[in-house]
């Protein structure tokens, strides 16, 4: 049979003996085809499969971006090399604390959260900061202040 020189081999991609840099490497190719971007690196995600719905709803399944999620063998069953943690499950899960998502920041804060509620939240925090990083970059400092409108001499 024939190679295609442009595929790629997904199921030679998910392995769980490869080193980080093979691992990071093997990621980005498992994810360029879906074009999501990786966020959040490190995460474990875990379903309860006696709380789970998933024969009625698989709403979990329909809004995952790369396709991690999926329904077999009578439950829903994560692909872990392709969960971008995003959250996006847990956003659209009927059922509390049914998926449990934990995931590690660029700045090495550590999220866990199992509830719609609590990603809004975090969401909710992570805005605020950046928002408020913007401000401090365009208001002047005190001492910055006094040297760009020195004191002038009234009359």
């Amino acid at each position: 049979m024939p190679q295609n020189k442009g595929a790629i081999d997904i199921f030679g991609l998910l392995s769980e003996d490869t080193v980080d840099s093979e691992k990071k490497k093997n990621r980005e190719a498992l994810l360029a085809p879906t074009g999501v971007k990786d966020f959040f690196q490190e995460g474990k995600i875990s379903i309860n499969s006696y709380t789970c719905l998933g024969v009625q709803c698989k709403e979990c399944v329909k809004v995952c971006p790369t396709n991690a999620l999926y329904w077999g063998s009578g439950k829903v069953e994560i692909v872990e090399d392709l969960c971008v943690y995003c959250g996006a499950c847990v956003l659209n899960c009927q059922v509390d604390d049914c998926i449990k998502l934990e995931r590690k920041r660029d700045d090495g804060k550590v999220e866990k959260f199992s509830k719609p509620k609590d990603v809004l939240l975090l969401q909710k925090k992570a805005n605020t900061n950046k928002r408020v990083q913007r401000v401090r970059s365009v208001i002047l400092k005190p001492q910055d202040y006094y040297i760009q409108y020195p004191k002038t001499k009234q009359k």
